[in-house]
């Protein structure tokens, strides 16, 4: 039987960290501010952006949402970047993606002032990364690294598996991994013995985005196995990439969907604003 990995609960010991740190900055008058731009009407990042919001108030980040219709110019949208690029009021700022298709997010990510790109998907912030000197991170692989560390989850000279390979947790993941000493293989959809592969990882992160992906076929004894996935099943209920009911006996340790990752995902957005309020001192 796996430990659990519980997010939630680490999230909140963080959160309540994060607010004392809040609360001395506001005795030297610096007030943290996160601004996030959301535009359309997308189900999942009204979800996200309200638990944005919910955790910012708790913590008592100065928060704002600006809301802008699908329609809006992608002229128009880097503008309202530009606008808070320079308002000190600000030390974060947050694009919600996806954004609707006439848009350029790389463009859109380009805008932000690296300095308030507290989601950590610049590519002058993801450079820093790789290049092995990381200022701000991207949210979720941050995260997941202060879960194995809460949990005394030793990396060194592991092998590790990320399944996925997006700029925001995949390539990333992959990089903190290395960084703190496992043996890192990435692999995707495409990856020819995917299973197999995976048996022989010690430390499993799954980022692929398919509910129930990964089965107790592609669990090595002992391993601990990191699930990222947030979906959907045919009667509406959350559930992860991976099979929990087959996958946790076999695990060392394992996240559960939801309460695992998610939480943390947030609680680093907010630890980075707070950061980047203090560097900005």
């Amino acid at each position: 039987m796996a430990e659990l990995i519980n997010g939630k609960e680490l999230a909140e010991k963080m959160q309540a960290e994060i607010a004392i740190k809040v609360s001395e900055l506001k005795t030297k008058s610096i007030s943290p501010g996160l601004v996030v731009l959301l535009v359309g009407e997308n189900p999942a990042s009204q979800v996200y952006v309200r638990n944005k919001e919910r955790s910012a108030k708790s913590i008592g980040i100065h928060s704002k949402v600006e809301r802008y219709p699908s329609t809006i110019s992608e002229e128009t949208l880097l503008a309202e970047i530009e606008k808070y690029n320079q308002d000190p009021n600000f030390h974060g700022i947050l694009v919600q993606l996806p954004l609707p298709k006439h848009i350029d997010e790389e463009k859109v990510l380009l805008a932000i002032d690296p300095k308030k790109d507290v989601d950590g998907f610049h590519p002058m912030n993801l450079g820093r990364l790789l290049a092995g000197n990381p200022d701000k991170i991207p949210c979720t692989p941050y995260g997941i690294m202060k879960m194995f560390a809460a949990y005394d989850i030793n990396l060194a000279g592991k092998r590790a598996l990320v399944i996925g390979r997006s700029n925001i947790v995949g390539k990333p993941m992959a990089q903190l991994l290395l960084m703190a000493d496992a043996t890192v293989t990435i692999a995707h959809s495409k990856t020819a013995n995917l299973a197999e592969l995976a048996k022989e990882a010690d430390i499993l992160v799954v980022a692929i985005g398919r509910g129930h992906f990964v089965t107790k076929e592609f669990i090595k004894p002992g391993a601990v196995v990191i699930d990222v996935g947030m979906n959907r099943d045919e009667h509406g209920k959350l559930i992860g990439d991976v099979k929990f009911d087959e996958v946790e006996p076999l695990a060392s340790y394992i996240t559960p969907v939801p309460k695992g990752v998610g939480p943390m995902t947030i609680t680093m957005l907010m630890y980075q604003t707070v950061l980047a309020a203090e560097a900005g001192e």
